[in-house]
Protein backbone atom coordinates (compact mmCIF):
# COMPACT_ATOMS: atom_id res chain seq x y z
CA UNK A 1 0.00 0.00 0.00
CA UNK A 2 2.46 2.84 -0.85
CA UNK A 3 -0.71 5.15 -1.62
CA UNK A 4 -1.27 7.92 1.65
CA UNK A 5 -4.56 8.05 3.31
CA UNK A 6 -6.30 10.10 5.52
CA UNK A 7 -9.25 8.25 7.75
CA UNK A 8 -12.11 10.50 8.47
CA UNK A 9 -14.23 9.91 11.94
CA UNK A 10 -17.01 7.66 10.40
CA UNK A 11 -14.18 4.81 9.32
CA UNK A 12 -12.35 4.85 12.58
CA UNK A 13 -15.79 4.61 14.71
CA UNK A 14 -16.72 2.16 12.07
CA UNK A 15 -13.55 -0.09 11.78
CA UNK A 16 -13.27 -0.74 16.05
CA UNK A 17 -16.63 -1.31 16.20
CA UNK A 18 -15.86 -4.10 13.26
CA UNK A 19 -19.04 -2.76 11.44
CA UNK A 20 -16.98 -2.16 8.19
CA UNK A 21 -17.70 -5.43 5.58
CA UNK A 22 -15.06 -7.89 5.74
CA UNK A 23 -12.72 -5.97 2.08
CA UNK A 24 -12.53 -2.82 3.64
CA UNK A 25 -11.58 -3.86 7.22
CA UNK A 26 -9.00 -5.90 5.51
CA UNK A 27 -8.08 -2.74 3.76
CA UNK A 28 -8.18 -0.34 6.88
CA UNK A 29 -6.44 -3.13 8.57
CA UNK A 30 -3.50 -2.40 7.01
CA UNK A 31 -4.08 1.01 7.07
CA UNK A 32 -3.58 1.12 10.72
CA UNK A 33 -0.89 -1.26 10.79
CA UNK A 34 1.29 1.25 8.60
CA UNK A 35 -0.15 3.66 11.47
CA UNK A 36 -2.92 5.56 10.78
CA UNK A 37 -2.91 8.92 9.71
CA UNK A 38 -6.14 11.37 10.94
CA UNK A 39 -7.00 15.13 11.21
CA UNK A 40 -7.09 17.17 14.50
CA UNK A 41 -10.89 17.21 13.62
CA UNK A 42 -10.92 13.79 13.52
CA UNK A 43 -9.54 13.67 16.95
CA UNK A 44 -11.80 16.17 18.47
CA UNK A 45 -14.94 14.28 16.77
CA UNK A 46 -13.58 11.07 18.54
CA UNK A 47 -12.93 12.47 22.24
CA UNK A 48 -15.49 14.58 22.54
CA UNK A 49 -18.75 11.94 23.74
CA UNK A 50 -18.72 10.06 26.65
CA UNK A 51 -18.58 7.06 26.32
CA UNK A 52 -17.98 3.34 28.47
CA UNK A 53 -14.69 3.43 29.87
CA UNK A 54 -13.70 0.90 27.73
CA UNK A 55 -14.76 2.73 24.24
CA UNK A 56 -12.79 5.53 25.17
CA UNK A 57 -9.76 3.71 26.30
CA UNK A 58 -9.81 2.26 22.52
CA UNK A 59 -10.62 5.36 21.43
CA UNK A 60 -7.91 6.52 23.44
CA UNK A 61 -5.22 4.28 22.22
CA UNK A 62 -5.83 4.57 18.45
CA UNK A 63 -5.24 8.00 18.47
CA UNK A 64 -2.50 7.97 20.10
CA UNK A 65 -1.06 5.57 17.81
CA UNK A 66 -2.06 7.89 14.79
CA UNK A 67 -0.44 10.64 12.88
CA UNK A 68 -2.53 14.01 13.77
CA UNK A 69 -2.44 16.23 11.49
CA UNK A 70 -2.95 20.02 12.98
CA UNK A 71 -4.48 23.03 11.33
CA UNK A 72 -1.38 24.51 9.78
CA UNK A 73 -1.37 27.62 7.66
CA UNK A 74 -1.59 25.99 4.49
CA UNK A 75 -4.74 23.92 6.06
CA UNK A 76 -6.10 27.16 7.18
CA UNK A 77 -5.94 29.10 3.79
CA UNK A 78 -7.16 25.86 1.65
CA UNK A 79 -10.01 25.00 4.86
CA UNK A 80 -11.12 28.90 3.95
CA UNK A 81 -10.64 28.46 -0.26
CA UNK A 82 -13.13 25.30 0.23
CA UNK A 83 -15.68 26.83 2.35
CA UNK A 84 -16.06 29.92 -0.21
CA UNK A 85 -16.17 27.93 -2.98
CA UNK A 86 -18.35 25.37 -2.00
CA UNK A 87 -21.44 24.41 0.69
CA UNK A 88 -19.39 22.16 2.77
CA UNK A 89 -19.93 21.94 6.37
CA UNK A 90 -16.57 23.36 8.49
CA UNK A 91 -15.21 20.16 9.94
CA UNK A 92 -15.44 18.63 6.69
CA UNK A 93 -13.42 21.77 4.82
CA UNK A 94 -11.03 21.33 7.05
CA UNK A 95 -10.94 17.44 6.94
CA UNK A 96 -10.38 18.35 2.62
CA UNK A 97 -7.96 20.78 3.42
CA UNK A 98 -5.84 17.90 5.45
CA UNK A 99 -6.48 15.71 2.76
CA UNK A 100 -5.37 18.30 -0.36
CA UNK A 101 -2.89 19.56 1.51
CA UNK A 102 -0.80 16.34 2.55
CA UNK A 103 -1.93 14.57 -0.65
CA UNK A 104 -3.52 12.36 1.16
CA UNK A 105 -6.96 9.69 -0.27
CA UNK A 106 -9.84 10.44 2.07
CA UNK A 107 -11.30 7.43 3.48
CA UNK A 108 -14.99 7.86 4.47
CA UNK A 109 -18.28 6.61 4.44
CA UNK A 110 -20.15 10.10 3.43
CA UNK A 111 -18.82 10.12 -0.09
CA UNK A 112 -21.87 12.71 -0.98
CA UNK A 113 -20.16 15.03 2.28
CA UNK A 114 -17.24 15.21 -0.43
CA UNK A 115 -18.09 14.43 -4.00
CA UNK A 116 -18.36 17.82 -4.92
CA UNK A 117 -14.67 18.72 -4.35
CA UNK A 118 -13.03 17.65 -7.82
CA UNK A 119 -9.23 16.69 -7.29
CA UNK A 120 -9.88 14.90 -3.55
CA UNK A 121 -8.99 11.25 -3.79
CA UNK A 122 -12.13 9.26 -1.82
CA UNK A 123 -12.70 5.76 -0.84
CA UNK A 124 -15.51 4.17 0.80
CA UNK A 125 -14.54 0.94 2.43
CA UNK A 126 -18.17 0.03 3.66
CA UNK A 127 -18.87 -0.20 -0.30
CA UNK A 128 -15.62 -3.29 -1.35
Amino acid sequence: MGKKYLLDSNVIIGYLAGKIPHNGMEIISEMVDMIPNISVISQIELSRFNDTPENEATLDRFIITSVIYPLSDNVVKYTIELCKQNKIKLPDAIITATALTEGFTLVTRNISDFNKISNLKLLDPFTL
